[in-house]
């Protein structure tokens, strides 16, 4: 049977100001991952997303981000690769102990916004961000664009790489996320977003921002929790691909690493 996972950023969240409806979402995803206090959650958030992840029975992620709440983490900041080498420990060690404190073990890591983007083509943040994950734990799948330089360096240390796509996102003809201070670079239509799902899921090409045509080979397809309509294009997506046969379920770790307690 052909699998998908289906990933969600969720616990963007701080304070009293709720962003995006995870627990709406939880249903229709295999994997999260979770705001870890920088570019948005907060302690008792991270708390209850790690709690509300459990209760669906989710795999579990870190996505650590720039330290820029006001820029919600997507824009560029003046940073070093040591300081991102650190802040990514930093963040990972964060979320795991939330995730052990309720029984259960951390799966991966995935970036977030300008941090991602910016090591999908920089090779010096790529390697900041890889070796942050290789040295804090070895066996955490790292989530990155597909086709990207993260991918390259994360395979070349032996980190299990996840090679992800985007069904809200519009895509450039060399493989890179249209930049969102663009227009159209997110996708708000449902049957749009239910469309480019289908096609990474099938392997099929997808039309590019400027109409050429482009194939991605993935093993994740992200679902933002902030894009307008998301419950409904996310209930759409799932119900799609299992209706095609095509099983939804996190990426798979080497056998000899999943133990009890991993979700």
């Amino acid at each position: 049977m052909a699998t998908i996972d289906l990933n969600l950023d969720v616990g963007e969240h701080y304070g009293v100001y709720r962003y995006g409806e995870d627990e709406a979402l939880m249903p229709y995803v295999s994997s999260v991952n979770i705001a870890c206090g920088m570019h948005a959650g907060d302690p008792q958030v991270m708390a209850e997303t790690v709690r509300l992840a459990l209760k669906y029975n989710l795999s579990i992620g870190a996505h650590p981000g720039l330290p820029d709440r006001e820029g919600f983490g997507r824009r560029w900041i003046d940073i070093s690769p040591r300081e991102i080498y650190h802040l990514v420990i930093y963040q990972i060690g964060a979320l795991d102990a939330f995730v052990r404190a309720q029984g259960a073990h951390l799966s991966h890591v995935k970036a977030h916004g300008a941090l991602y983007n910016r090591a999908a083509f920089d090779e010096a943040i790529a390697t900041a961000v890889a070796e942050a994950v290789r040295d804090v734990d070895h066996t955490l799948l790292l989530y990155a664009l597909a086709g990207s330089v993260l991918i390259e360096i994360g395979e070349a240390m032996g980190l299990h790489m996840v090679r992800e796509g985007f069904a809200d996102r519009a895509y450039t003809p060399d493989g890179m996320l249209v930049s969102r201070k663009l227009d159209g670079a997110v996708h708000r239509n449902p049957e749009t977003i239910k469309k480019q799902a289908l096609q990474l899921a099938r392997r099929e090409p997808i039309t590019t921002w400027n109409g050429t045509s482009l194939h991605i080979d993935v093993d994740s397809i992200c679902l933002h929790g902030d894009t307008p309509g998301n419950v409904e294009a996310s209930r759409m997506i799932y119900e799609a691909l299992t209706a095609e046969g095509i099983d939804v379920r996190p990426p798979a770790q080497k056998s000899s690493e999943i133990g009890d307690g991993h979700v």
